[in-house]
């Protein structure tokens, strides 16, 4: 099982669906905290969903995303949107656990994040970068997303074309001594 951490527009859901096309199955930590705020009735923006993941966190513990999750990893699988230490403490109990960072430069993952256009990332740059300082919390239920990434056991830059990001994903999990479901030898 392969696990993904880092910032917003950093190329983590490009990156599960690169390995979702090797035969992985794709979980993602924010569709239980989207699932959440659904059932709350909120509207999906980013600053409703985070404020939901921190209510779950301090409801149900640090590691509680990760815990709602586990139940499903039945087959080799990837999982997005890892953003705690708690959260990678309860995925590691999978066995072949393995976490991988994906980083770009701000600059790069602010024009991403213009063009997808997902409600509540940032209007500018400095805004962008504001909201990310959030998401950098020192308490267990806010997102600790630089800490998680201080954990991954590969960090990968994603600041050139997909080819490059799925070429270095490869590398990543091979120099971890994994295999991907696509590679028989």
């Amino acid at each position: 099982m392969v696990g993904l951490t880092g910032p917003n527009a950093s190329g983590k859901g490009e990156a599960a669906r690169l390995l979702v096309a090797t035969g992985c199955t794709a979980w993602s930590l924010s569709d239980i905290v989207r699932e959440a705020a659904a059932a709350a009735g909120l509207e999906l923006s980013r600053d409703n969903l985070i404020a939901t993941g921190v209510r779950l966190r301090e409801e149900g513990g640090p590691g509680i995303l990760a815990e709602r999750i586990l139940p499903r990893l039945t087959r080799p699988s990837v999982v997005d949107s890892i953003r705690g230490p708690a959260e990678v403490e309860v995925l590691r109990r999978s066995p072949g656990f393995v976490l991988l960072g994906i980083d770009a430069p701000i600059a790069i993952r602010f024009d991403r994040s213009r063009r997808r256009g997902r409600l509540g990332d940032g209007a500018s740059l400095e805004e962008f970068g504001a909201k990310e300082a959030r998401e950098n919390a020192a308490t267990e239920t806010g997102q600790q997303i630089r800490k998680t990434m201080g954990l991954a056991d590969r960090t990968l830059q994603n600041d050139g074309t997909l080819g490059d990001l799925e070429a270095r994903l490869r590398a990543a999990i091979r120099s971890l001594g994994r295999r991907l479901p696509d590679e028989t030898s």
